[in-house]
């Protein structure tokens, strides 16, 4: 862990890396590495640990009884999963699946939420940023189920990219998914979808190439 910069850790903002070092260890942490494909958590599986992307990228997903896929979330390195299900103590109703080879770190989630034997001065910040984390992750689902409201593809795909514009102050953007992917986000048939997106292309209201995207008005 010492190679990481465990400082750009979001559950650890606050903390120096002597204090990180002393959580990590009150906190019984473990690294674990996936390989593309392979399953970190399973639906239906109970989830007592934070995951902590070191490495890679994540996908987090639902699949209905037919095996049809629906992406919740991307996720890439320092980015922080499961905390709602473990802190809940309860099963989760999403598959994690790493999208390429990755290193995942584990806290133990009840050492979070409970002070430990030795008094730990560092876990109010921690309880703080967990709580952060989780309204921030609520702000996204919210956001999700706005873009998921939209009643056609076409207004899906534009409330879509009209929000990443409007996030990260851009007119020009990349997105993190690619054409598969992001239908699976938006809950279209991806063949639609890329109808669609050659036919707000033709009518100038956005450009693209590949996974960057311009909006124009």
């Amino acid at each position: 862990m010492e190679n990481k910069n465990l400082t750009k850790i979001a559950l650890m903002q606050g903390l120096n890396e002597q204090e990180i070092s002393l959580i990590l260890n009150c906190l019984q942490a473990k690294i674990k590495k996936y390989e593309k494909g392979e399953t970190i958590f399973q639906e239906g599986e109970k989830v007592e640990e934070i995951g902590i992307i070191f490495s890679g990228t994540v996908t987090v997903q639902r699949n209905d009884y037919w095996g049809n896929r629906s992406i919740v979330a991307l996720l890439g390195e320092m980015d922080v999963f499961g905390e709602t299900f473990a802190c809940l103590n309860q099963s989760s109703d999403v598959q994690v699946i790493a999208e390429e080879s990755s290193e995942i770190l584990f806290l133990q989630v009840n050492r979070v939420l409970t002070t430990c034997s030795s008094s730990c001065q560092f876990h109010n910040r921690l309880i703080r940023n967990l709580l952060e984390i989780c309204a921030r992750k609520n702000y996204q689902m919210n956001v999700k189920v706005d873009i998921l409201s939209q009643k056609t593809t076409r207004e899906k795909l534009l409330t879509f990219l009209s929000r990443q514009a409007i996030r990260l102050g851009k007119q020009q953007f990349e997105i993190p998914f690619n054409r598969q992917q992001l239908a699976d986000y938006l809950s279209v048939d991806r063949s639609a979808m890329t109808v669609e997106l050659g036919k707000l292309k033709k009518e100038g209201i956005i450009d693209f190439q590949k996974n960057v995207f311009t909006l124009n008005r």
